[in-house]
This record gives C-alpha cells, structure tokens and sequence, in this order.
C-alpha cells in the first residue's frame, strides 16, 4: 500500500467500520453490531453516522459474507453528508451529497486465523486502496478514519473537527487517557505507513498451525483472531487528539446496561436524514425502476 496521490484540491478520507472480528457475549439472534444503542438507531449506523460526520469520501464495511445481506438491508448503499442538509432551508435532491457504502467481505483464508477486529480494519483499508486503485490513482485514498460500533460517544465535536481529519496529521478521538491506543472504541485517523507497521504487527507476532516444526496446541494456533485493538495499532503514529465530552463501551453486556441506565443513555439520537437509500439503475428513475 502506498499513499494516496498528491491532489491538492481533493482529499479522500476513507471511512472504515469494522464489524467482522470476534463474537461478543450478547448472544442474540442478530450480529452484535446490530444492538440498538437509541430509538431506531443501532450501533452500526452511529458508526457509519461517524464516518459521515468526520468528512469521508466513501465508507467501507468489513463484515463476514453471511452478515452482509441484513447490513446492507439496513444501510444501503449510501449515506448523506451532514453537513449538506445542516445549512438550514431544503435542498434540491441533487445538491444533497451523497457518500458511497461498500460492503468488503473478509478473506477466507483469514477467517478463525486473524479475523479480529483490528485486522478487519486493516483488511477494509486494503480494500479501499486496491479497489480505489483500479479505476483511478487520483481516488486513492489519501488517509483512513477507522470508526468502531462498539464505542458510545457523540458526534459533534467530530463534526466539528473534520478538517483535522483530512490533513496529512493522524487525530484520534480521546476520552481522558482512553483512545484506540490503548485498546478503546474510539475512532482515529491512519496512513499508509501506519497500515504497513500494524499489518507487520499481525504477520510477525501471530502464530499459525506450526511452529518449529511441530504442530500447536489449539489454544496458541492463530492468536492474531484474538489480538487487541491497542496491540494491533501500536505502530500508527497520533499526532493529534480530539476530547469527547463522555464515552462507554457497549462490547458486552454490561457494558451496555451501563450506558443505558447512564445520564447519557438517551442522548444518542438517529441523524434525521440517514435513511435507507439506494442509486438508481442506469436509464431508470425513482418513477420507473
């Protein structure tokens, strides 16, 4: 992976939301990313939501091949840009921008081997860089902004700080000493070079099936499935902090009881736009699909 092109009238952040990786303790009949953290308002749409608001070109989600049909039932193949229908007055549909939603399978071969949550945004990067680069190396991705559903906070002040996330400074949302650097759901900024040293992370620290010559136990084969978020982003680079006013995590359940029954546990509300929407067939309108 190498870095972007040197647009100076464009900037393609790359928003990733990672919801493959290893299973929580909610054991519902649904994926764990789908647990309502508000009314109508689930904890993979406030992390698209937060890609959205932090200025993403595109956002791309890393699932499993069987979750991606109900995530893409729910969010579509779009989503709106806040600060697009934040102006005040309606807008004309065509001046409303519209930010694309990619759905990126992971690899077979990673799966129960390196699957974890950190390698899902690695692997959604990845994505992004070589699909980008198939049809154009101006739409490269000059930067990614990882933003976890597992993580509670709101999304004003990253709104707010959009501008820092597309710079060529790496930010991260901080809450206290809490930030993704020491393994929370808070979302940050990385680059190429940052993707190289946590990828190296993953090859060289996990094990596979042998090791020496002799075949490993079950509990020490493929330990990257199981790797922190703070062991696998510990080369990326911060050079910048944004503070949230409060944050939970809602991996577990009593994480998410803790939210709810918090002052917080109302404020989370659905941006009124986001809606399930998808592009028009070519030579078809809304009318006549």
């Amino acid at each position: 992976m190498e870095e972007g092109a040197k647009n100076t009238k464009a900037f393609h952040l790359a928003g990733i939301v990672p919801v493959a990786g290893q299973p929580l303790d909610f054991n519902f009949p649904w994926h764990d990313s789908l647990m309502p953290v508000g009314k109508n308002y689930l904890a993979v749409d406030r992390a698209v939501a937060e890609c959205a608001a932090a200025g993403c070109e595109t956002i791309w989600v890393v699932c499993h091949k069987g979750t991606q049909p109900l995530l893409r039932h729910r969010l579509g193949e779009w989503a709106i840009d806040p600060t697009t229908v934040d102006m005040g007055g309606p807008l004309p549909e065509e001046k409303i921008k519209k930010i694309p939603i990619f759905y990126v399978p992971i690899h077979p071969n990673d799966r129960r081997k390196r699957d974890c949550l950190g390698w899902s945004v690695l692997y959604g990067a990845l994505s992004a860089y070589r699909i980008s680069g198939t049809l154009s190396k101006w739409v490269i991705p000059d930067k990614y902004y990882a933003a976890f559903p597992y993580g509670a906070y709101p999304l004003d002040l990253i709104k707010a700080g959009r501008k820092k996330f597309s710079s060529k400074e790496n930010f991260c949302l901080t809450f206290g000493s809490d930030s993704v650097k020491n393994g929370e759901y808070l979302g940050f900024t990385f680059g190429a070079d940052d993707f190289k040293r946590c990828r190296d992370i993953i090859r060289t620290e996990g094990t596979n099936l042998w090791s020496n010559r002799k075949r490993l136990p079950l509990e020490k084969r493929y330990s990257a499935q199981h790797f922190s978020l703070d062991k696998v982003f510990e080369g990326v680079i911060i050079e910048g902090k944004i503070e949230i006013p409060w944050y939970y995590r809602v991996d577990s359940w009593q994480g998410y009881k803790q939210f709810l029954a918090s002052p917080h546990g109302g404020e989370l509300i659905k941006p009124k736009r986001m809606k399930y929407g998808e592009w028009n067939r070519i030579g078809c309108s809304d009318e006549n699909p």
